[in-house]
């Protein structure tokens, strides 16, 4: 990456971030929460570095998604990259994604309306997943997560596919049990909320990604690490 301008920061800690979000509550500021394993990440890194040169009265901050968890969770970020735009701590807009476009257009809009602006809502950046099932019951939505969870011998409920996970958890459990020869189908959750909630709620597990075997749930990252290095993931597969 080419050399950063001043307003660009890189941010190595939480007391870094709020001190340098706090200096000027007028001003417009770029969160970009990104992960060195996804290949989007790279490409909009160097969109961001350009916004940065492009308009030096924007504050740039570079967040390691996965490092600062603390400030990812406070932003409700569960996939990269993604980017966060901010006027002192009112939330002006959001872009998930390799949006390019997009980005641009929300910081530009932001940066020269930015005494007129009127803030928007989580709910008006990310409507629901189309997915979702409106006005589903919870008797309903349990009866499908259990024929979710049973769908195949091994499921894993996950953030993206196998083959593009969209967050670092996921993309770990996906290579372990690759590893470990383990065939097994998915489900992203990133496109149902209805799932990835109730998920949350019948397995008691507040995180994912989360590995079903036989209809039940065995647990997480973690967990399921555990399992394969003492042999008990193998045991339980038969």
């Amino acid at each position: 990456m080419a050399a950063a301008p001043s307003n660009f920061h890189v941010i190595s800690s939480t007391e870094q971030f709020q001190s340098l979000l706090s200096q000027d509550l007028q001003r417009v500021s770029l969160l970009n929460f990104w992960a060195a394993w996804a290949a989007p990440c790279g490409q909009m890194n160097e969109v961001v570095l350009e916004l940065a040169k492009k308009y030096p009265q924007l504050l740039v901050l570079q967040i390691e998604a996965e490092a600062q968890s603390d400030i990812s969770e406070s932003f409700n970020v569960e996939a990269v990259p993604t980017f966060v735009v901010l006027q002192g701590h009112t939330l002006l807009g959001q872009v998930s994604g390799a949006d390019a476009p997009g980005l641009t257009k929300l910081i530009a809009d932001n940066i020269h309306g930015v005494l007129s602006v009127k803030p928007q809502s989580h709910t008006d950046q990310k409507p629901a997943p189309p997915s979702s099932i409106p006005n589903e019951t919870p008797e309903q939505l349990n009866e499908r997560l259990h024929k979710l969870m049973n769908q195949d011998k091994v499921v894993l409920f996950m953030k993206g596919s196998p083959d593009t996970p969209r967050c670092g958890f996921s993309r770990r459990i996906v290579a372990l049990l690759r590893d470990q020869g383990v065939q097994f189908s998915h489900f992203d959750i990133l496109m149902d909320e209805n799932v990835r909630s109730g998920l949350k709620v019948l397995n008691n597990w507040p995180t994912f990604p989360q590995l079903i075997i036989n209809g039940e749930f065995v647990g997480g990252l973690d967990v399921v690490h555990e399992m394969a290095e003492n042999g008990e993931l193998k045991e339980i597969l038969g």
